[in-house]
C-alpha cells in the first residue's frame, strides 16, 4: 500500500487561460495509506481524470503525484503497482474464475501455493468459491464484475486499487451486497482503495472520507458525517442528502437577520451583509404559526414516502423541504405553519463557502 500525493492540475488544453479550460483546477491532496476514499460529483466534475492521473494512464498537464514520497509522476501503471476496475468487466473469457483471479499473481511469478491461498481467501470473500472451477464465458454481467473486483483485490503487495464505477452494470438490488463486501474486504486486508461514484449512496456508505468534486474543483474532503452536517461549500450542502439542503438568502446585521423581510433574532455571531442560510430538511422543525422566532410558510404538498413524509412549503419567496417522521401528523395542504429555521444545525455560507 502507498500514501499518494498530487499536487497539480490538469487541462486536455494545450494552454488554457481560464478555470473553465481545465478538467482539474489546482490542487493539494492527500491519500493515506490503508484509507478508503470516494471521488464523488457529477458527470464532468473531474473526478475520473483524477483517478487516471493517480494510475499513471494520464500525466497531469502541471505538477506532480508522489507516492510514498517518490516522485512517480511519469511513472507507468506497471511501476506505480496500481491496480485498477474499470465501469465494465475486464475478464478472459477462455480462463475459469479460478485463473482469471490468479492471472496478476502467476504474471509476478508467484509461487503455486501463494496463488492458490491467495485465491481461495478472494473468492471466499466474493461468495464466489463454488465457481472457481467455472468457465467466465458463461457467467453473468453481476458475477464477471465481481471476477474484476476480485482481480484488483488479488496482489497483497498493490500499492492502491483504483475504481471507476465499478457497479454500474451490477443490478440494483445487488449493489448493496456488493458494497457491503467491499467495505468488509478494506477492513480484513488493509488495503488503500479509491471508488470514483455519482452515486452518493454507494460514496457516503463504502469510503470512510469523501472527496466531493464540482467543475474540475475539489471543494470538501471529509467524513460523510461531516459532508451531511457541515458542508464546505453550498454544492456539497445540495448534492448531498435526499433531498439535498434547503438555502435562504438573509441579510445579517446587528443581531438579527432579515429572512424575505421578516427579521429573526440571531442565534451566534456573523458577519454583517448578505448570506445565505443552510438547513437540512431533516431539521426543518415545524411550529404553530406566529411562534416566536419562526419564519411564516405555507404547506403546499405533503407526500408519504413510506420512511418519511416529504413537506413542501413556500417560504420568503421560496420553495422549501421539509422531512417528518412517518409517525408525525402532517399539516394540511395549504396551513400557515411556522419553520424554526435556526439552531445547531443550521450553517451559514458567503460566496458559496461555509462561515466557521
Amino acid at each position: 500500500m502507498a500514501k499518494i500525493e498530487l499536487d497539480l492540475a490538469h487541462s486536455y488544453k494545450p494552454t488554457p487561460q481560464q478555470d473553465s479550460d481545465y478538467a482539474l483546477l489546482p490542487l493539494n491532496m492527500c491519500f493515506e495509506d490503508g484509507g478508503a476514499y470516494a471521488l464523488l460529483g457529477p458527470s464532468g466534475c473531474g473526478k475520473t481524470t483524477m483517478l487516471n492521473i493517480m494510475s499513471g494512464l494520464l500525466v497531469p498537464s502541471q505538477g506532480t503525484v508522489r507516492f510514498d514520497g517518490q516522485d512517480m509522476t511519469r511513472a507507468t501503471p506497471q511501476q506505480r503497482n496500481i491496480a485498477q476496475v474499470f465501469q465494465f468487466p475486464v475478464i478472459y473469457d477462455t480462463m475459469t474464475v479460478a485463473e482469471n483471479l490468479a492471472f496478476p499473481l502467476k504474471n509476478r511469478g508467484v509461487p503455486a501455493a501463494q496463488i492458490r491461498q491467495r485465491v481461495g481467501q478472494i473468492a471466499e470473500m466474493l461468495e464466489m468459491s463454488h465457481q472457481l472451477d467455472q468457465a467466465a464465458a458463461g457467467l453473468s454481467a453481476d458475477q464477471k464484475q465481481k471476477i474484476s473486483l476480485g482481480r484488483g483485490l488479488v496482489r497483497p503487495d498493490v500499492s492502491a486499487v483504483l475504481f471507476d464505477e465499478p457497479l454500474t452494470v451490477i443490478d440494483p438490488h445487488l449493489k448493496w451486497q456488493l458494497r457491503r463486501k467491499l467495505k468488509q474486504i478494506h477492513h480484513e486486508l488493509k488495503l488503500t482503495l479509491i471508488y470514483v461514484t455519482h452515486d452518493q449512496v454507494e460514496a457516503l456508505t463504502f469510503a470512510d472520507q469523501v472527496v466531493v468534486m464540482t467543475r474540475g474543483r475539489v471543494v470538501q474532503l471529509g467524513t460523510p458525517d461531516a459532508l451531511f452536517e457541515r458542508p464546505a461549500h453550498t454544492f456539497v450542502g445540495h448534492f448531498i442528502g435526499s433531498p439535498g439542503m434547503n438555502f435562504l438568502q438573509a441579510q445579517a446585521s446587528g443581531g438579527t437577520l432579515q429572512i424575505g423581510g421578516h427579521a429573526l433574532p440571531a442565534d451566534r455571531a456573523l458577519p454583517e451583509g448578505p448570506l445565505r442560510l443552510g438547513i437540512r430538511p431533516e431539521y426543518l422543525a415545524l411550529a404553530p404559526a406566529g411562534t416566536p422566532g419562526t419564519l411564516p410558510a405555507q404547506v403546499r404538498q405533503v407526500q408519504d414516502i413510506g420512511t418519511y413524509q416529504l413537506v413542501t412549503l413556500d417560504a420568503a419567496g421560496q420553495a422549501l423541504k421539509a422531512r417528518l417522521s412517518p409517525e408525525a401528523v402532517p399539516p394540511a395542504t395549504g396551513a400557515a405553519v411556522g419553520l424554526q429555521v435556526l439552531g445547531a444545525h443550521s450553517c451559514f455560507y458567503r460566496d458559496e463557502e461555509l462561515i466557521p
